[in-house]
């Protein structure tokens, strides 16, 4: 009985389309990858592994309308929430790729199948009143709920267990006879536009949002400002359920031109306002904004919308659009993200004409001499700046500006300090201390608010241009102990040698003396007591044979790079170890040289070793390679110690 008010009243078709949202929201793009990365599934696993999901998705729902053996919508939903539900359990168990693959391909099959077949019918599950208003309530609790920060934070455990819960809980509340409730009319039944612009519109709006929520989710100074803390996360909450709810008014009032091209500007806004770090909270407001605008047109429009004559044709609709906007376009838009690490203002511009043709095509039936008139205008006013140029043309970027600024959009700020804190370790390591009143004179300061990751005030004087490059290319590979993700995409264009370049022009006038402070230093003796060579030979292993063995794979790969090809340790020849016999000056040399390399050279130190650590290194080099003598040693390049 409870079941069927819940369906005459059309609250049914609000809690099944804020179940989906839920599933795929905080399940399907959250909590499985989640518990992939856990299980160690990442780069082409990762890879192969979403590309199943998609797969599945795009394949059921392109055959789920064309599905004769199970002809009952409802059963075709039950078996998709069904699909959908098990999936979540089987992340619970220890996957392997291939598992791994095999359940993102359910997941996938699953959503597909309960999409289609929930669009195609939410006319007769959303009663027959206000229902595009139910459409607005249900994805707008769906994205409400996934923002409340109790659940949000939850471990993957806790995600996957909800969504299998919530989809037990649609199958429950599904009825056993679907409803016959009549669709009631909308603003403009998009009727006037061919169905091809419908799902090019939707597509490069799904583009745009999932190429910004790949960066927000990828870029630290983003993430904080937009979905870390409890405050954002209830704003991003509240932003979404009312984005939701004006997006079903203006869809029964306007139209569904008027709700893309509302969604388009804030999503375009959004993504071009997330280039500048400074301007991330206007950015997290708009972004909510336009997902929910488009949100609920997007479930809206295959039943409630169309200009389609039969339940048949609906389904065929909904299952082109969601394949080719909900599964393709997000995919495309996740690569672009990946590789460029931004989206490019002329994507936004090719994104908006796409989205806004149908309305530019009427307007130009509507409008023909009044926009023929601006378009005069402006055409004489690019004639007149073509011919009088701006008196005062602004001065150009220098490299070290532009490195600057890429520095701040990529958020380096977030692990990594420019202050050298006075009177602690920190001035052996980075130094030498900058004043107060330099740093504060910058625009805006680069302090740091916590460190992660070295000190950089001084990185120009202890890392070389390349070896900057090769770090940010493969930083794990470069530097054993290195957390920091790839920025090989900034290579793409000039903004990785923008970067390189500021990074070389950090350093001070007190440069040299603290090198000399460098060379005094040696270990303590109790690091030496306790210095170990099996351990050096494993911290050798960690830290320097990747260029200082012969197959070394930095050594491999920059090798054409290198002014001076790493000196392979087990051969030779030392250039910068001394000749004299006493053992004990060779282990001090190569333990100032693993501790602080040598400047002038590719060679970088490993500030962050302890003493024993270092003094380990040192004791193996020193009893296992090859020791230098006459016939393997070469001249010392000008001005570096021997």
């Amino acid at each position: 009985m409870w079941t069927g008010k819940l369906r005459d009243s059309g609250w049914q078709g609000a809690s099944l389309v804020a179940i989906t949202y839920i599933y795929f929201l905080i399940f399907a793009q959250f909590a499985f990858l989640n518990r992939l990365d856990a299980l160690g599934i990442a780069g082409t696993q990762l890879k192969s592994v979403m590309a199943a999901m998609a797969a599945g998705g795009i394949l059921l729902s392109l055959l789920t309308p064309r599905i004769t053996l199970w002809p009952s919508p409802v059963l075709r939903l039950r078996l998709g929430l069904g699909a959908s539900g098990a999936a979540a359990l089987f992340t619970l168990l220890p996957l392997g790729r291939g598992t791994a693959i095999a359940v993102a391909l359910l997941i996938g099959a699953g959503l597909g199948m309960l999409t289609v077949t929930l669009v195609t019918h939410l006319g007769q599950w959303c009663g027959g009143k206000n229902q595009i208003f139910k459409v607005g309530i249900g994805t707008g609790v769906g994205y409400l709920l996934c923002n409340v920060p109790a659940f949000f934070a939850a471990q993957p455990l806790v995600h996957a267990i909800a969504a299998c819960l919530l989809c037990l809980a649609g199958i429950g509340i599904t009825p056993r006879t679907i409803a016959t409730s009549p669709v009631e009319p909308a603003a403009d039944k998009a009727s006037t536009f061919p169905f091809a612009f419908i799902v090019a519109g939707f597509a490069a709006l799904v583009w745009l949002d999932s190429a910004a929520f790949f960066i927000i989710q990828h870029t630290a100074s983003l993430k904080a400002g937009t979905w870390q803390g409890t405050a954002h996360l209830w704003t991003n909450g509240v932003l979404h359920l009312c984005a939701a709810l004006g997006s079903a008014y203006l869809l029964r009032r306007r139209g569904l031109s008027l709700v893309l091209s509302s969604a388009f500007f804030m999503l375009a806004c959004a993504c071009l306002l997330l280039l500048d770090p400074t301007r991330v909270l206007l950015a997290s407001m708009l972004y909510p904004i336009g997902v929910s605008l488009y949100s609920v047109a997007l479930v809206a429009y295959p039943s409630l919308l169309s200009s389609a004559t039969s339940i048949a044709e609906r389904g065929r609709q909904a299952g082109w659009l969601y394949a080719i906007a909900g599964w393709i376009a997000s995919a495309l838009g996740i690569g672009m993200a990946q590789n460029l690490g931004h989206v490019p203002s002329g994507f936004v511009a090719a994104a908006g004409s796409v989205v806004l043709l149908p309305w530019l095509l009427k307007l130009l039936r509507t409008r023909t001499r009044e926009i023929a008139l601006v378009g005069a205008i402006l055409l004489a006013a690019f004639g007149i700046e073509r011919v009088h140029p701006p008196a005062h043309a602004s001065a150009p970027i220098s490299q070290v500006e532009r490195g600057r600024r890429v520095y701040i959009s990529e958020g380096c700020i977030n692990c990594h300090s420019q202050y050298v804190r006075p009177h602690t370790r920190d001035v052996l390591m980075w130094g030498p201390v900058e004043s107060l009143d330099a740093l504060h004179r910058e625009q805006p300061p680069l302090i740091g608010n916590r460190r992660q990751g070295p000190d950089l005030a001084e990185v120009g004087v202890r890392r070389s241009p390349l070896w900057l490059k090769m770090h940010f290319f493969n930083p794990a590979e470069v530097s054993g102990a290195s957390a920091m993700p790839s920025y090989a995409f900034l290579f793409r264009d000039q903004r990785g040698d923008d970067l390189v370049a500021y990074l070389e022009s950090l350093r001070g006038p007190g440069a040299q003396e603290h090198i000399t402070a460098q060379e005094d230093w040696r270990p303590s003796a109790a690091a030496v007591a306790r210095a170990n060579a099996g351990s050096g030979k494993q911290l050798y292993q960690h830290y320097c044979a990747t260029c200082h063995s012969r197959d070394g794979k930095t050594r491999a790969t920059w090798q054409a790079s290198f002014k001076r090809l790493p000196t392979d340790l087990t051969m030779g020849p030392f250039f910068y170890l001394p000749s004299a016999d006493r053992p004990e000056v060779r282990l001090n040399r190569l333990e100032e040289i693993a501790r602080f390399g040598i400047p002038g050279t590719d060679m970088a130190g490993h500030e962050y070793l302890t003493g024993r650590q270092v003094a380990s290194i040192g004791l193996w080099l020193s009893q296992n390679v090859a020791k230098p003598h006459p016939s393997n040693e070469q001249h010392i390049p000008s001005g570096v110690k021997p």
